[in-house]
């Protein structure tokens, strides 16, 4: 086929990338895009704009892959607009499409349905690439370029806005490229100047981001040949298995990792942006000799000045820094083993009953399984450091720190995995944000287990203001009956009041192979040791 209207040139873009799904929600702007993906792949129908580029995002995520959305113009893409600085902040693979009214009335603001005034701008604003649609003629180049620019490192969403008439118009298919771009090799003066910093280390951590994740087996090599501490952003998890004895993990802000970061004599950054949450509010002391490592020439002593700045693909540079060897300390690797032990400790006991549920989960899910976590106390306080991760696809998490974002998420991470089983680990204020997700999930039924902390609220905001106010706003809310909501739903439904309880749910969940609500009722639990509260800058009044 040669020709066709717009939503055959998509479905033909689409299936040139190795998609096979999209996400959205069907509009009179985009009928034609809807049902020709419809027809030819798989439309998942969403409940809102936002759920669309989240499930887009947790898809391309867990896939490795391209998402997609499909939303309409004006409010629809206002709606998408969160979850595509979600996208933005995280670097997802996601193509959004959007509609636009008819190429004729564009700027007149004549108040035609679903006109907003200057959506290209907010589009860029939002995204790392966006673009009008303004020809037949150049409708497939304008989706080829942003496919690229959605893949091309650092890879982040590109939203094409498409008017309807343009849609519906005969389209004549042309071959193109969707290759992305690459970046041109690493300095050779700069990669010398970083092998010599690496051979002079005697005390050496990593600091692995998401930037890292592309490059595993180059990082594994290089940590286990220099004795190397491998601490990691949230982002970075997994790029080591979280069971290997010199990962650290996310816990460089953590109390019991301060005497061996003061110790180091050099720190190796890889692809992380070193976030406020991270790093005391960018108090954290780390070495002073530091080698960092980014795809961005602008983040490269960005935060914490660079020694040495490599600008370059991570697996290129450090392929390139295969055969440097150190003289790493006696006892240095003993030390990071010994801090590996004790930063969890501390953690398992803070947490209390949650320790049974972190181990549960752990246990009771294959190491392939995606683990998507909302913004909520498990999540914050445990999820993001103690659930060990053993491969960076499968930790799915809001980076941008947006509540509400998880079920979406989760179901576009599980429809992209389907010989495994996903765990969502939701509270109940942030599942209330997107509850209509639940007949997504109803309906789609992947293999899927949503566990719902239910404490009747924001409990990570009410700990910050018990903690720093002594009193409360907005943050007490209604809950609903999550048992019989899973019912009207035919969702099957176990509820974790005791101790205990939570391995056998979770097995009954994983044995549904399909979509299963794990309720834990964190009112009935004991409490936990310590509250948590999150390391946010809160001014004393």
């Amino acid at each position: 086929m040669n020709h066709g209207h717009g939503g055959e040139l998509l479905v033909r873009l689409l299936s040139e990338a190795g998609v096979d799904t999209a996400f959205g929600v069907v509009s009179v702007h985009n009928l034609p895009l809807v049902e020709a993906v419809a027809q030819h792949l798989r439309f998942v129908p969403v409940r809102h704009e936002a759920a669309a580029v989240n499930a887009a995002d947790g898809f391309a995520r867990a896939s490795g892959g391209l998402g997609v959305a499909i939303t309409s113009t004006g409010t629809g893409a206002g709606n998408a607009a969160g979850a595509l600085v979600e996208a933005l902040t995280a670097g997802s693979r996601v193509l959004h499409v959007t509609g636009q009214i008819d190429s004729e009335f564009l700027g007149s603001g004549r108040g035609v349905i679903h006109e907003t005034r200057d959506q290209i701008g907010m589009l860029t604003a939002i995204s790392k690439h966006a673009a009008t649609v303004t020809s037949v003629e150049t409708a497939e180049e304008t989706l080829r370029a942003a496919i690229r620019h959605a893949l091309s490192v650092p890879s982040g969403p590109a939203s094409v806005e498409w008017p309807i008439d343009l849609q519906y118009s005969r389209h004549e298919f042309r071959p193109g490229s969707l290759e992305p771009t690459l970046l041109p090799p690493p300095d050779a003066a700069v990669l010398a100047e970083a092998a010599e910093l690496l051979a002079a280390a005697r005390r050496p951590v990593f600091w692995l981001g998401g930037g890292a994740t592309g490059a595993r087996d180059e990082v594994r090599a290089l940590a286990e040949r220099l004795g190397a501490a491998v601490f990691t952003s949230n982002s970075g998890r997994g790029t080591v298995p979280e069971n290997h004895e010199l990962v650290v993990g996310n816990f460089a802000a953590h109390e019991s990792a301060a005497q061996l970061l003061a110790d180091a004599d050099l720190l190796v950054s890889i692809g992380t942006h070193f976030r406020s949450n991270e790093t005391k509010h960018y108090h954290l002391k780390l070495p002073e000799r530091h080698l960092q490592i980014d795809v961005d020439a602008e983040a490269l002593g960005r935060v914490y000045p660079a020694t040495v700045g490599v600008r370059g693909d991570a697996a290129a540079v450090l392929a390139a820094l295969s055969t440097v060897e150190s003289g790493t300390e006696s006892g240095w690797r003993e030390r990071v083993i010994e801090t590996r032990k004790a930063v969890r400790d501390k953690l398992n006991e803070a947490i209390g009953p949650y320790a049974e549920i972190c181990a549960a989960l752990r246990d009771g899910l294959p190491a392939e399984s995606v683990i998507a976590r909302d913004v909520t106390i498990p999540s914050s306080q445990w999820g993001n450091r103690l659930l060990d991760i053993h491969d960076p696809r499968t930790n799915v998490f809001p980076v941008g720190g947006g509540i509400g974002q998880g079920l979406a998420t989760g179901i576009g991470a599980a429809l992209a995995t389907p010989d495994a089983p996903t765990a969502v680990l939701v509270g109940d204020g942030g599942l209330a944000v997107h509850l209509g997700e639940l007949c997504t999930l109803a309906q789609e039924r992947p293999w899927l287990a949503l566990v719902v902390f239910n404490d009747g609220g924001y409990g990570v905001l009410r700990n910050m203001q018990d903690h720093h106010r002594g009193q409360r706003a907005g943050v007490d809310l209604y809950t609903p009956d999550f048992a019989r909501m899973a019912q009207s739903l035919d969702l099957p439904h176990a509820l974790v009041s005791k101790p205990g309880q939570f391995a056998d749910a979770l097995a009954k969940a994983v044995a549904q192979q399909g979509p299963f609500v794990i309720e834990v009722d964190v009112t009935a639990l004991p409490a936990t040791p310590r509250p948590f509260v999150p390391p946010v800058p809160v001014p004393e009044s």
